[in-house]
């Protein structure tokens, strides 16, 4: 099991410093007087990273933490293929998509082949938010209106369209009178048919926009629906809701940037778990695994009429480095077998955390996808009574035992657990370990 983990992450639980070092408070401060009062830090006690490699993050005392939440690094932290991929192409050119270049092209081909026949084109940006303010705009466009649907909790992005629609931000978020939010596909504390219901709400939504005189243009969601609490299954739910906004006519955007790129270890995209095929596809953070590179990728039909109308260019998007970084990302997928791996080791996992929930009462539910996972924690199982409370007191004892998650969903209490796809085996087993440690800790049997 320990071979290839570091020897300060597997020696026995040693719980981290309870307050922060006088360098640390001095950092914090520092930080706090640059970069002024909006910023989150992760954690009670932040961690100073230093240094990446694979599944692994190192602070600046060498010490190294299991890394189960950060999917940008969704190959791994500096993964050797993609590093020498990004600094062999800077040292050559970096160059914007209104110069011909060969890299491009063959990025944006293969890109394409991995989605279904209908999806044909794809317009660069530079990350997942400005990838949704483009879907908002040709949605716009093409339908001639501007009512927007999306889940309560969403999280589609910073800019101003897509924070618009991403009540997850907070409640100084004006969502506006064009959108409408539903309730997420909640398979846990809702009844019955959770496809049918989640149809019934987008028509209903989309009915209200019209009733208010305002014509719906978009349903927007992201596929495993994990700022709401990760509700993947049951596979095929999302069937209805699809209809049911085009049946309004609206455009169905998949919002592929935290479930794509085989993270949920059924092929490359999350929404192809439905038996459906978006109008418009974004993509973002795994892409460049850590280089900022985005994108829309589009029914061409749709393009065309935005086309005709106005011209679009990202200067930084779609940029030759972001190209061969990128193109370095699907290499390694394909030549690693990271979607199977996806699909197995992440079987394995919520497999395991599923038998620890046996024992431990606060484990309510353990819902997920190949290597994306949510628990449900509780303080009453049958009541189904949420613990955000626990839920961070689990974060960060899980923090000090050198193991990185976090929490999601409306009520805070889902344990959101994203592990690089080059998750294995023996990381699944040291994941477990040390969360049953943090459970018994906490008294949760």
């Amino acid at each position: 099991m320990t071979d290839d983990l570091p020897a300060r992450m597997v020696n026995a639980f040693v719980p981290g410093r309870a307050a922060l070092t006088p360098a640390e408070e001095a950092m914090v401060e520092r930080r706090r007087r640059a970069l002024g009062p909006a910023y989150r830090l992760f954690y009670e006690h932040p961690v100073h990273v230093v240094r990446g490699e694979g599944v692994f993050l190192y602070d600046a005392d060498g010490r190294a933490y299991l890394d189960a939440y950060n999917n940008v690094a969704s190959l791994g932290h500096c993964h050797p293929r993609v590093v020498e991929a990004m600094a062999r192409q800077a040292a050559a050119v970096s160059t914007n998509t209104r110069y011909l270049n060969d890299l491009v092209l063959d990025y944006a081909e293969r890109l394409l082949a991995t989605f279904p026949a209908e999806i044909g084109h794809v317009m660069f940006t530079c990350t997942g938010s400005e990838a949704n303010d483009l879907a908002i705009r040709l949605a716009r466009v093409v339908t001639g209106g501007t009512g927007l649907i999306v889940t309560e909790n969403a999280y589609h992005g910073v800019t101003a369209a897509a924070a618009e629609i991403s009540p997850s931000l907070g409640p100084g978020v004006d969502l506006g009178p064009h959108v409408r939010t539903v309730p997420a596909p909640d398979g846990f504390r809702g009844a019955g048919d959770v496809g049918a219901a989640f149809a019934a709400a987008v028509e209903a939504a989309a009915a209200d926009l019209s009733r208010h005189g305002i014509r719906p243009a978009a349903l927007i969601v992201d596929t495993v629906f994990s700022s709401d609490g990760v509700f993947p299954d049951p596979p095929g739910f999302l069937a209805g809701a699809v209809a049911a906004i085009r049946a309004a006519g609206g455009l169905f955007v998949a919002d592929e940037v935290q479930p794509g790129f085989g993270r949920l270890g059924a092929g490359m995209w999350g929404f192809a778990r439905h038996g459906v095929v978006p109008d418009l596809v974004s993509l973002g953070k795994p892409m460049g695994n850590g280089y900022p590179v985005a994108g829309l990728a589009m029914r061409p039909e749709l393009v065309a009429e935005f086309g005709r109308k106005a011209r679009y260019f990202n200067t930084f998007g779609g940029n030759t480095v972001a190209a061969a970084t990128a193109a370095a990302v699907l290499d390694v997928i394909e030549d690693e077998g990271l979607i199977a791996n996806a699909r197995d080791v992440g079987t394995y996992f919520t497999d395991g955390l599923r038998a620890l929930a046996a024992r431990h009462a606060a484990l309510a539910d353990v819902r997920g996808a190949g290597l994306f996972v949510g628990v449900e924690v509780v303080s009453d199982r049958d009541g189904r009574t949420s613990d955000a409370a626990a839920a961070g007191r689990i974060v960060n004892r899980m923090r000090e035992a050198g193991v990185l998650i976090s929490a999601t969903g409306p009520r805070a209490n889902v344990l959101k657990i994203r592990p690089p796809l080059v998750f294995r085996r023996a990381h699944a087993d040291l994941f477990l370990d040390r969360l049953d440690a943090v459970m018994a800790g906490l008294g949760t049997g």
